[in-house]
């Protein structure tokens, strides 16, 4: 057999030999970084996959996208586990991704340091004992017998969905699961970890991929986490906590009521927002940042409608042409122009007309030249009433360097992301990354003219500078708003399945659109689209607003 390895022809001489962790095991040992999955056909596969004549294969470990996801699967795997056999009552709760952790809750019951010292001394014991971790698939008929036998929710979830031909359910020993994605082989792979109190769960900790060897640094951001608890404690009011309701709510016949609420919370919290800004006295600045596909210039216009029902009239301002000299803008580390940097922008004239707007003096607004590369003053005026409130809308509004000269009781900051708070079922959570980059997705081929691969490829980057540029400064928000709608999977899917389907397994951005198109395929489809507000900020991305963009 011969194979593809590292970009390399290998030929295989050993018949008994067709897995990675048989054929490479001394290169999975000797490896700097922990080797967790590989990459066969641009697919991702765990290392006991069978390869066959011709496959092309490569080892992903920790510092790789796809390497950390399956690690922390693995933790998590871990964790559950452990906590099965010391408090198999306990009903686990796997809850959001926080930095280099993920928050857990346990639905009927109270968090002890007795118990999470227990259940991290179990995990360590697994680790040690070196368990194999294996795959087993059922028919849909088989999965049948099989709950109807063991009475468990543990994986139930995908015989709701009509999509899937066979259930799969990873066992350790004598405990089983299901989670998405591919796994760790052995509970060895998994030796780096932590668990601690955190609020009123608890949090597991991993390493982070930058730097794989250590458990990564955790942040308390209180903000964040609390905007992610309220909306979470508003939808188990209302029991809709897993996609399995909000399908069940779709199939009855209940999508408008689903949207009509969603919308209706979306529309209070943006009208509680404009009453924070007018009960604030002398705010002249609003400053919205958040991460891409938030939504954020469909809010920032829902938001200009509340302010002016309050008697405050939105000007807006934008930073783009702020952009310092091309011969001064600083370059990454690539050679190339960083245009995303703070330090790309004319922070001295910005921040000197910002002053003297609020001061009721005129201004010329420049226009930058993009081919050339510099600003042109054109004649273009701009002043402030004192019934006008400045609207700013960037990547860098929550850093204080972009508006060092306003004071701060002249500014309102506001955090804008899609904070996903719904689960697949109780151990698979949804990945609010996952459905910025799918909202991006169907926007890109809409308006843009960007196929999904293209979308795909951008993404790290695109990531790589909300992680320099957004996350750090989110905690500085003074109010976060959760641009997440209950029912937007069941609409975005119908858009994005194709676009991901049509992605071949000769690109390297294959196992990423597989993944995204298995996702989405759990939720049930919204069919009629009539019912969606054309207010609503998913028609930013699905089309039929009535904004102008």
């Amino acid at each position: 057999m011969k194979l593809i390895y590292q970009g390399k022809e290998v030929g295989i001489t050993n018949p008994e030999a067709d897995t990675a962790i048989e054929l490479f095991g001394d290169s999975i040992t000797a490896s700097q970084n922990k080797i967790i999955a590989c990459r066969c056909n641009n697919e991702i596969r765990s290392l006991d996959y069978k390869f066959e004549e011709g496959d092309n294969v490569e080892l992903i470990d920790l510092t790789d996208d796809d390497g950390m996801k399956v690690y922390i699967r693995g933790v998590l795997y871990l964790m559950a586990m452990a906590f099965h056999e010391l408090y198999p009552e306990a009903m686990l709760i796997i809850n959001y991704q926080l930095f280099n952790a993920m928050f857990c809750e346990i639905d009927n019951g109270t968090i002890t340091e007795e118990m999470i010292s227990n259940v991290k001394r179990r995990m360590q014991e697994l680790v040690a004992e070196d368990l194999p971790i294996t795959k087993k698939e059922m028919t849909r008929e088989e999965a049948v017998d099989f709950y109807n036998r063991e009475r468990t929710l543990r994986g139930i979830l995908q015989l709701e969905n009509p999509l899937k031909n066979e259930v799969s359910l990873y066992f350790c020993k004598d405990y089983f699961n299901y989670f998405f994605g591919v796994m760790p082989i052995s509970t060895r792979f998994m030796n780096l970890f932590d668990i601690e109190i955190h609020k009123n769960g608890f949090i597991v900790r991993y390493p982070d991929k930058h730097n794989p060897k250590v458990i990564g640094d955790f942040k308390d951001n209180r903000k964040f986490l609390a905007t992610l608890q309220e909306y979470d404690d508003i939808f188990e009011v209302m029991n809709i906590r897993t996609t399995y309701q909000v399908n069940k709510l779709i199939e009855n016949g209940k999508s408008k009521d689903l949207i009509l609420m969603a919308e209706a919370l979306q529309e209070k919290k943006i009208a509680e927002i404009a009453d924070k800004i007018l009960n604030r006295q002398g705010v002249r600045m609003v400053l919205i940042a958040g991460p891409s596909s938030s939504g954020k210039t469909t809010f920032a216009k829902r938001l200009g409608m509340q302010l002016r029902v309050n008697g405050l009239k939105p000007v807006t301002i934008g930073t783009d042409n702020y952009f310092v000299e091309r011969k001064d803008n600083p370059k990454d580390e690539n050679g190339e122009y960083d245009f995303e940097t703070i330090d790309a922008l004319d922070l001295g004239l910005f921040n000197d007309n910002l002053t003297r707007l609020i001061n009721g003096e005129t201004i010329e607004i420049p226009t930058f030249d993009f081919k050339v590369g510099t600003k042109v003053f054109d004649g273009k005026k701009m002043s402030l009433a004192k019934d006008e409130v400045l609207i700013i809308e960037g990547i860098h509004c929550l850093n204080d360097r972009l508006t060092s000269s306003i004071p701060a009781d002249e500014k309102f900051k506001i955090y804008i992301s899609d904070l996903t708070v719904l689960n697949i079922d109780y151990f698979n959570k949804i990945s609010t990354t996952d459905t910025r980059l799918v909202r991006r997705i169907v926007r890109d081929y809409n308006y843009r003219g960007y196929s999904a691969l293209e979308t795909l490829k951008r993404w790290p980057s695109v990531n790589a500078g909300e992680r320099k540029n957004i996350f750090p400064y989110q905690e500085e928000a003074d109010i976060m708003y959760n641009s997440s709608l209950i029912y937007e999977h069941g609409v975005l899917g119908k858009y994005a399945i194709p676009l991901l389907d049509a992605i071949p397994n000769t690109e390297r951005e294959y196992s990423e659109a597989r993944r995204l198109s298995c996702f989405l395929k759990y939720f049930t489809p919204i069919e009629n689209e009539n019912i969606i507000p054309n207010n609503s900020l998913l028609r930013e991305f699905i089309g039929g607003s009535v904004f102008d963009y």
